[in-house]
């Protein structure tokens, strides 16, 4: 990882990316001992407003706490897509929900990946964020996986730990999936 990594997590308000940005700053902060700020918006409406979480991960000091240029943009909403695909660093990664995002027209690195579809078959629920916090860990090694499993494990609700320890597998199945399929080609 560079001195600073910048991730955008955007979609819509109920998709769980303020708790997913959360969950990487804790796991990088807390259990894999990096220097971590997250920030979050979101729209007015509390579901279906847009949602967006930042998180700047760092060896060192991070001197300015806001996203600029993404390393890494994750995106689960057509709209989230079309606003913040542009502003990705050019050599940077955008990971999009291919059940969500159907148009995404960009010169930089793109896994289109089914990360809704994978939670729903893993849990029986949409909890794309938490799929999606596996993905990352495996595609990126940004954060080490057990990091983001311990930092899930403090954060999931009471009576929820089974539910996103099952969603998290799923996404580091499926972030392993990205890549040996990447490798094939």
């Amino acid at each position: 990882m560079n001195d600073r990594y910048e991730v955008r997590l955007a979609g819509v308000g109920g998709q769980g990316l303020q708790l997913a940005g959360l969950i990487l700053a804790e796991a990088a902060a807390i259990f894999a001992n990096k220097n971590a700020v997250q920030s979050q918006s979101y729209g007015a409406e509390a579901r279906g407003g847009p949602s967006v979480s930042e998180v700047i991960l760092g060896e060192g000091d991070i001197d300015y706490p806001k996203v600029s240029e993404p390393d890494l943009l994750l995106v689960l909403s057509q709209d989230a897509a079309d606003r913040y695909v542009p502003g990705v660093r050019k050599d940077g990664l955008i990971i999009a929900d291919a059940q969500h995002v159907e148009r995404l027209h960009s010169e930089r690195r793109v896994l289109r990946l089914p990360i809704t579809e994978t939670a729903k078959e893993a849990t029986g629920r949409p909890v794309a964020s938490i799929v999606a916090l596996g993905v990352i860990a495996v595609v990126t090694g940004i954060i080490p996986r057990d990091a983001i499993r311990q930092a899930v494990l403090s954060r999931a609700p009471k009576g929820t730990e089974e539910m996103n320890t099952k969603a998290l597998e799923a996404g580091f199945a499926l972030g392993e999936s990205a890549l040996a399929s990447a490798g094939k080609k």
